[in-house]
Parts: structure tokens; C-alpha cells; sequence
């Protein structure tokens, strides 16, 4: 969602091998043209734009109404600070031009 090679590569390999479907995994860029991923997902990765992009007020309200509707406070708590904190290791890997190598991993 924040369009960082590195959290992609890192990100995608875990997701796959903790089981995740490549189909949801390819569209997750396209999320909202999907029929791939339950309301609670789609609560949580709207938030996760809201967080990522930071939209206008409006757009930002609706977002968080939404997402009060199927996750808990709790839930939105920590959907927001996994957002922020990968937000922030994102823009130090862009600011620092930090450039992702094939076949280099962690």
C-alpha cells in the first residue's frame, strides 16, 4: 500500500509463507475492486490508506466511520500504529534511496 520495494518483497514472501492465497496477494493493490477480502480486511486496509495517504477530512471521517462499524477500538488502535510505524520505515528506505536488489534478502 505504501509502494516500498522492500516492504513489498519482505511482506509478500511472509505472507506466503504463513499461508496467505497469491489471487489476494495480487490484488491487494486493487483491494476495493475486489470480492477477495471480508468487510473486517476491507475496514482495516481502507484505514491503512487513510493512515498511508492522508486524505482530506472528509475522506479520512468516512473512512474511520467505516471502520468503527466492523473493528474494535482495539482493533483500529493497532491497525493505525502498524500503518504509522511501516509508514515511517518507508519513507526512511524512499529518503535514503534505499534501492532493493534481486536476489538480496533478509
Amino acid at each position: 500500500m505504501n509502494g516500498c520495494a522492500f516492504c513489498l518483497r519482505l511482506h509478500v514472501a511472509d505472507a506466503l509463507a504463513g499461508g496467505e492465497q497469491r489471487d489476494r496477494l495480487a490484488v491487494l493493490s486493487a483491494w476495493r475492486e475486489t470480492g477477495y477480502f471480508e468487510p473486517v480486511e476491507r475496514a482495516a486496509l481502507a484505514l491503512v490508506e487513510a493512515v498511508t495517504d492522508i486524505p482530506s477530512l472528509p475522506e479520512r471521517s468516512a473512512d474511520r466511520a467505516a471502520a468503527e462499524k466492523v473493528l474494535t477500538a482495539e482493533q483500529i488502535s493497532a491497525v493505525t500504529w502498524a500503518a504509522i510505524a511501516m509508514n515511517t520505515f518507508n519513507r526512511i528506505a524512499i529518503s535514503s534511496s534505499y534501492i532493493v536488489a534481486p536476489g538480496v534478502r533478509r
